[in-house]
């Protein structure tokens, strides 16, 4: 979770891209900083992997692999560290050497592949080799060859020096602004701190489809079906609606999270590349069901517990030891910065803690003087929450919906902690949620040692179909109080009319 250096009160838009794992003092990796560049001459080269001419001049490969080098360490620690049994990562390890193996600069780059400790369902690359790609992802997938579409393309990127060819035009056209500050009478040192602060953005629409080409030639070329990377495009959008669903939202919102917001591309134009590949349809193509299967059985589902979990209406974190619940018809996400409760009419509830050291001062004190610095909050109150001291005060604030009145809650722990819940509900809807919002603020209460210890990971398993399961009885087995059978079916890549075969593998999450 990351800590604001301000305690000014803003009303976070609850979006998907909040759906990673809540954890104090947690940063998202934004993109790569690049300081201290000069600016040598620009120059032109052709990539032996797309035959075309691209400027990258100002990134040289050495540059490349350093700048990789120094950021993995970061994106590591970013994404709550490496996930999977030796066994797990020496697979994905081996999969991605077969693909680097056939591209047309093999042999000069020692690549990285690592599996992130994330549920979101992601995957990108940094220069110099290094590929990740997170667990959530793994979960999705299907087969060996899904994997290896989506690793293909994470090389392809690299092999065609994308984060190169941006950073070099990137840096010219910031040079070109900074000569006009510096003619009207800005200082030089705008330019270095341009360059400085230039982040690595998502790619151009013409860099995604030599990704795809390129990662298509590469899995047929190691044996793979070019079938593989569509295959698991169809199950990311069923999975993105699924996710949208869950968050309250429409599906024109559901992939700002995943693979889709960094790699937007359709199936039209994943088929598209499939012919620009100019590729040999592969004589029994490896497809590696069975095999992925057995990696992915028993891995890490949805949140880890080290960063809290969600059961149904609850949030638990083990290692900060509380918990909370949320009223009925909420549906709880896991962000990074906070914890967010979406419910009926627009309401929400936002939770997080008070970023840096608690102040010392009355909880009745810190809801007026801190965190309610730059606004007029009524109503407070010093009130007590299973134990500790805490104290409430609304506010009623326009927002791009209306009108809503808006309670503050803090919570002070003998630990050093503030917890901090935002209740927020139109102004036509605030009796109607006042009573939920009330049992909220009351549920919140520390864990015992033996509770903490008791929460217990979700998991994905792998089981064979007997005879009398069915799509709904299967379904009903997932420990979900909501969206059983969407889940269900997302997992599998199936449909609720989906006839189950006896025999057949399927993925569930159980405990």
């Amino acid at each position: 979770m990351t800590h604001s250096p301000k305690n000014h009160l803003h009303l976070p838009e609850v979006s998907r891209s909040q759906a990673t794992a809540f954890r104090p003092d947690r940063r998202h990796f934004c993109g790569m900083c690049v300081a201290g560049a000069a600016l040598p001459l620009a120059s032109c080269s052709v990539n032996p992997a797309t035959g075309r001419s691209s400027f990258t001049g100002l990134m040289s490969p050495a540059e490349e692999q350093r700048v990789g080098a120094e950021q993995h360490p970061q994106i590591i620690a970013e994404f709550g560290g490496e996930y999977g049994s030796p066994e797990l990562r020496a697979y994905v390890t081996a999969i991605g050497n077969q693909l680097a193996a056939r591209t047309e600069v093999a042999g000069q780059l020692n690549y990285t592949f690592t599996i992130l400790n994330s549920d979101v369902v992601n995957a990108f690359a940094l220069p110099g080799g290094y590929v990740y790609i997170t667990r959530g992802l793994m979960a999705l997938a299907d087969d060996e060859a899904q994997l290896a579409g989506v690793i293909g393309h994470e090389i392809g990127h690299v092999v065609a020096r994308h984060s190169a060819e941006r950073y070099s035009k990137s840096v010219v056209a910031n040079f070109g602004a900074a000569l006009l500050g510096i003619a009207l009478g800005g200082g030089a040192a705008e330019l270095g701190a341009g360059i400085a602060g230039l982040a690595i953005q998502s790619y151009s629409r013409d860099q995604e489809f030599e990704a795809d080409i390129l990662g298509i030639r590469y899995a047929t070329r190691a044996g793979y079906t070019a079938d593989g990377m569509p295959g698991f495009l169809e199950k990311l959008e069923q999975d993105s609606a699924l996710q949208a669903k869950i968050a309250g939202k429409s599906d024109a919102g559901a992939s700002d999270a995943n693979i889709m917001s960094t790699h937007p591309r359709t199936a039209d134009r994943v088929a598209k590349a499939i012919e620009a590949a100019k590729v040999v349809r592969v004589a029994n193509p490896r497809i590696g069901r069975s095999d992925y299967l057995n990696q992915v059985d028993g891995i890490l589902y949805g949140d880890d517990p080290a960063q809290g979990v969600i059961r149904n209406r609850k949030f638990l974190h083990p290692g900060l030891a509380f918990t909370f619940e949320a009223p009925a018809g909420f549906t709880l996400i896991n962000g990074a910065q906070s914890v967010n409760a979406i419910g009926p009419r627009g309401a929400q509830i936002v939770f997080d803690i008070h970023p840096g050291k608690a102040p010392n001062v009355s909880a009745s004190d810190y809801i007026q003087r801190v965190w309610g610095e730059k606004i007029q909050v009524q109503g407070i109150q010093a009130i007590t929450v299973s134990g500790m001291r805490a104290a409430t005060g609304v506010i009623r604030q326009q927002t791009s919906n209306g009108a809503a009145d808006i309670r503050l809650l803090a919570i002070f722990g003998s630990d050093g902690y503030i917890f901090r819940f935002l209740f927020v509900s139109p102004v036509s809807a605030t009796a109607q949620m006042e009573e939920g919002f009330r049992r909220t603020s009351y549920s919140f209460r520390r864990l015992t040692g033996p509770e903490a210890r008791e929460v217990r990971p979700l998991l994905l398993r792998v089981i064979t179909a007997q005879a009398n399961d069915s799509f709904s009885r299967l379904a009903a087995t997932m420990p979900f109080e909501q969206f059983r059978e969407e889940r269900f079916a997302t997992l599998n890549g199936i449909s609720g009319n989906t006839s189950i075969q006896r025999g057949e593998r399927l993925k569930i999450v159980s405990y």
